[in-house]
């Protein structure tokens, strides 16, 4: 029983360990089809890096080509080469000519060779290394110029032994005969040193493989295939290369994107020079493309090593929710707090209204005992003085005058106490918020003159239509009106304005004046029964409490508010009759 149950343990331990085995098998498998995709994927993506940047290359290496290819066929139509050519005496003037060109295109070296390929004149006479007196008939730019045709060649310099671009031109005189050969040097070490700077593998190529340019000087002049010993003596006899031994380059080509150079695989990326019988190669390290491909699988390797830490992170998340869910009662709390306050506010702000109704009820019983007891006595006294001035002669500053004028004083004070004492009319109907305004300011149009004060009224007409009492409405314009003439007093250049607008659905009916101001006083304020800033005995204080009830019966509020330079304006806000495009009030 004991080697059995031995048995069966040794059994599940080889098929443990064997699913471990195929487990890991499986595993590292994944793992080469994850490198080798993702470095499939960059590979791609650089190589089309590399096309962009090599094409980029190619322009600029053109441009630097062909920016002066046209110099010396425009030169050597100038006489004075001609007359360089044929006439020895005028070859001082010609080298002056030709350095001017030179210096203007800055470009290496212009100069002038007769048909022998001696060089008669040339840009650089001054300079201890120059062209004079040399000849040049072995280059094959010279020959083909010589030919009637535009010579090209890279070469490294016989007499400078610097390297640089040549393009020539044929000289005629004015039958049109080929009487010498015009060429022009271009160096490219500006271009080259570009190159190297920006740390990327670029090199030219010619028919030949022979590296005429590249990003690295160690580069220059080495060959990427076996050159023949035959074409090797040709090179030798044009002295392209001077004395450079033209060593190949360790340089092997695996297929057409890739290139084992300098026992390194690279991206290899080829385009042809368009002007010159070149290719420009562009070569890109895969060194880079291996550790992104080995970086991908090493976050496939953390991405399953994080599986087995997932348990600690759904411990974590179930008590970040807690905590968040905590967090959200906490807000909750705090809006409810929020809200009671906000009852709270609008509680006391009700108390307060109703405070204020008890008031005005209170007012309105004392307005009604005022004016019943008063009513008949004033109109007694009116009716004695009438009687008085019917018999006496008037004066303007009688005792019937004056007494006629307290009287109505207080006839006004008991017309305005009667609003308190008088229910609400129900009666309503449609009028014209234009008229209204007209209306008001008729009543209060002689006081305007007097005081000189210039009015604006901005009434179009026909105007908006509201509902309610146009009479009792036009006294909530009276009031507001008589209000600016009174804040106006000792305001030079006094001015006053009214009309209305629509804004939002709304009719804005607004008064403006330019005088003292509210003095930092809040239309509740102002509100206030018998609250005024007039002297004793030219108000009660009761205007705006008036106008605010009013208002109010046309479903409408008032607002109050200091202009930024200098007054107030009042606003009253009721809502039209039918609704109005805000287009029709302009």
């Amino acid at each position: 029983m004991f080697a059995a149950g031995t048995t069966s343990s040794l059994q599940y331990q080889r098929r443990r360990l064997a699913a471990v085995l195929i487990a890991i098998f499986l595993l590292a498998v994944s793992f080469l089809v994850i490198y080798a995709a993702a470095f499939s994927t960059f590979k791609a993506s650089e190589l089309e890096r590399a096309e962009g940047r090599a094409e980029f290359y190619r322009t600029t290496l053109e441009s630097a080509l062909d920016r002066l290819e046209h110099l010396p066929f425009i030169v050597g139509q100038d006489p004075a080469v001609v007359r360089g050519l044929t006439d020895p005496d005028s070859r001082d003037a010609l080298n002056r000519r030709l350095a001017d060109f030179a210096s203007r295109a800055n470009a290496e070296a212009l100069y002038v060779m007769d048909l022998t390929g001696l060089t008669v004149a040339a840009s650089n006479y001054a300079e201890p290394v120059n062209f004079i007196g040399e000849n040049y008939s072995f280059r094959p730019y010279f020959q083909t110029a010589k030919s009637g045709q535009r010579g090209k060649f890279f070469a490294i310099g016989a007499t400078t032994k610097r390297p640089g671009f040549f393009v020539a031109e044929p000289v005629r005189n004015l039958a049109g005969k080929i009487i010498g050969v015009i060429a022009l040097k271009i160096e490219l070490d500006e271009l080259v040193a570009a190159w190297q700077a920006s740390g990327e593998k670029i090199l030219i190529t010619n028919l030949d493989t022979i590296i005429v340019l590249a990003s690295q000087p160690d580069w220059h002049y080495r060959t990427l295939l076996p050159i023949s010993e035959e074409r090797l003596l040709d090179i030798r006899n044009m002295r392209q290369f001077g004395q450079e031994a033209l060593q190949p380059l360790d340089w092997t080509r695996l297929d057409d994107d890739e290139i084992d150079f300098a026992g390194e695989r690279h991206i290899g990326v080829r385009v042809p020079v368009k002007s010159q019988p070149w290719q420009l190669h562009f070569i890109v390290s895969t060194a880079g493309l291996q550790e992104r491909a080995l970086f991908v699988v090493f976050l496939a390797a953390i991405s399953v090593a994080l599986l087995a830490i997932l348990f600690i992170f759904w411990r974590s998340e179930r008590l970040r929710r807690a905590l968040h869910a905590s967090h959200q009662d906490r807000q909750r709390l705090l809006r409810e707090i929020e809200e009671r306050k906000a009852t709270e506010k609008a509680l006391a702000k009700t108390q307060k209204e109703l405070e204020k109704s008890s008031r005005m009820a209170a007012l309105g019983q004392l307005a009604a005992s005022v004016t019943h007891e008063l009513g008949q006595p004033l109109s007694a006294m009116r009716n004695y003085i009438a009687i008085e001035e019917m018999g006496a002669t008037q004066k303007p500053d009688s005792l019937a005058t004056r007494l006629s004028s307290l009287v109505r004083r207080m006839e006004n004070i008991t017309r305005d106490l009667r609003f308190f004492s008088q229910p609400k009319q129900d009666q309503q109907s449609p009028f014209d918020i234009s008229r209204a305004i007209d209306n008001a300011v008729g009543l209060v149009r002689h006081d305007v003159q007097a005081k000189e004060i210039e009015l604006q009224v901005k009434a179009p007409s026909p105007g908006a239509q509201i509902l309610g009492n146009s009479a009792r409405f036009e006294q909530v314009l009276v009031n507001l009106l008589r209000n600016a003439i009174s804040a106006v007093d000792n305001v030079d250049a006094p001015r006053i304005e009214i009309g209305w607008t629509l804004e939002l659905g709304q009719v804005v009916i607004f008064v403006a004046d330019n005088g003292h101001g509210l003095k930092g006083q809040q239309i509740e304020d102002l509100q206030e029964p018998f609250r005024t800033d007039k002297p004793s005995g030219e108000g009660m204080g009761l205007g705006l409490a008036i106008s605010a009830s009013i208002v109010k019966e046309h479903a409408g509020e008032l607002f109050a508010e200091d202009n930024d330079h200098g007054g107030a304006t009042f606003t009253v806000l009721v809502p039209p009759l039918t609704p109005l495009d805000e287009e029709s009030t302009e």
